[in-house]
């Protein structure tokens, strides 16, 4: 009797077990594809600067990720994508313990960054040897592409685009003849002034280096005003360019700062200064997110109660790629990989068809370089930088 008990107990728990599993995975009605295909509890990370010098570039991209896939949830209330982010502060020296930590999580089929170009380099090895396929929404330095790394992809051009526009756009529309350039020594700020100065070659007049967190750059200051130029093209992020251009121009230079993508943030005019910001242009591989197309840019506004920023709509539409696999019941890293590597349709927002090379590189034919300018307080989109 207690055996027969026993047995049947088990059978009407399998069964419970069984069906509630269906329930759980089964995708949500609602959702526009295939019932029951879909994968339930499987997760999506954010990898980027939530935190710290860097953060306003990566709260804006985290925005876009987390707005895709809420959006997603409650279209498939039954069968959810979890979100998890790792918060890296853009240093590569907290980089190699996250990306192990994410690895190491079984329900993490697909990774949106790494946000930085630096933080990629020793990130990006571990998604590899893991199978962790990853989109990154902004490390724009080219040679991540040339590793051999089978999971990387790049929703955006790299700055053998971004470098030359910007020194195109020194050159044609600011007429400059002599130029300072200024790196960071970080991955990203080294590599996009080496591609600044193939363009303008002769009329780089000089060149020097800061530090990450470094504050004083009064010997840089003396450098920059004595050698002439009437540009400065700064390679690095946000928090450095804003303080060297403050100290500039409390020197009495005269002259305009031109940076890249990691200069392209609201952030930058309280650190400079809205006086010594005016005038600056930051160069972007990618249009205005606040001109985004469909309404990307109204949802982001509501829900976050401010203008979406540099990438927030590119890692919208590189995170819809990612759901839009696991929709179609791409269930391992694997399979998610597979699919990305597959893709080829235009994104909701960036209206970009992301189409990927073997290399992971987006198709040539997609990217775009903007040019942005602060204006009145504000960095406000300037026009589109024609390619060569």
């Amino acid at each position: 009797m207690k055996q027969k008990l026993v047995r049947a107990l088990g059978g009407a728990t399998l069964a419970a077990l069984v069906f509630g599993g269906a329930a759980a995975c089964k995708a949500g009605d609602e959702g526009g594809g295939d019932s029951g295909s879909a994968a339930c509890d499987l997760k999506i990370g954010f990898f980027g600067a939530l935190t710290g010098d860097a953060a306003g570039l990566g709260i804006h991209m985290r925005n876009g990720t987390q707005m895709a896939i809420d959006q997603y949830n409650e279209k498939n209330a039954d069968c959810k994508v979890g979100f998890e982010q790792y918060d890296s502060q853009g240093d590569p020296a907290k980089a190699p313990a996250l990306a192990n930590q994410a690895v190491n999580d079984q329900k993490i089929v697909g990774i949106i960054g790494p946000g930085f170009s630096g933080e990629s380099e020793v990130a990006d090895p571990v998604f590899d040897k893991a199978n962790l396929p990853t989109i990154t929404p902004s490390a724009t330095r080219p040679s991540l592409s040339e590793k051999n790394w089978k999971v990387f992809h790049r929703g955006v051009g790299n700055d053998t685009s971004q470098g030359p526009a910007a020194g195109r756009y020194i050159q044609d529309t600011l007429k400059a003849e002599k130029v300072y350039v200024v790196d960071d020594q970080s991955a990203y700020g080294a590599g996009l002034v080496d591609e600044v100065k193939k363009v303008l070659g002769a009329k780089v007049v000089g060149e020097d280096k800061v530090a990450v967190k470094q504050n004083n750059f009064s010997g840089v200051v003396t450098k920059i005003k004595s050698s002439g130029a009437t540009v400065l093209f700064f390679g690095g992020y946000y928090t450095e360019a804003g303080l060297l251009l403050k100290q500039l121009k409390g020197a009495g230079w005269t002259g305009t700062m031109v940076a890249g993508d990691g200069v392209n943030d609201a952030k930058f005019v309280p650190v400079a200064g809205q006086a010594a910001a005016e005038g600056t242009i930051l160069t972007c591989p990618c249009a205005p997110a606040t001109k985004a197309k469909g309404t990307f840019s109204t949802d982001y506004k509501t829900k976050f109660t401010t203008d979406p920023g540099t990438y927030a709509d590119v890692s919208y539409d590189i995170t819809n790629v990612m759901l839009e696999g696991l929709k179609a019941g791409k269930t391992d890293r694997k399979a998610l990989l597979d699919f990305i590597k597959a893709y080829d349709k235009v994104g909701a927002a960036t209206g970009v068809t992301y189409k990927f090379q073997p290399n992971g590189e987006l198709d040539p034919a997609q990217v775009v370089v903007w040019a942005y300018k602060v204006t009145a307080g504000k960095v406000e989109p300037d026009t589109e930088i024609k390619k060569s």
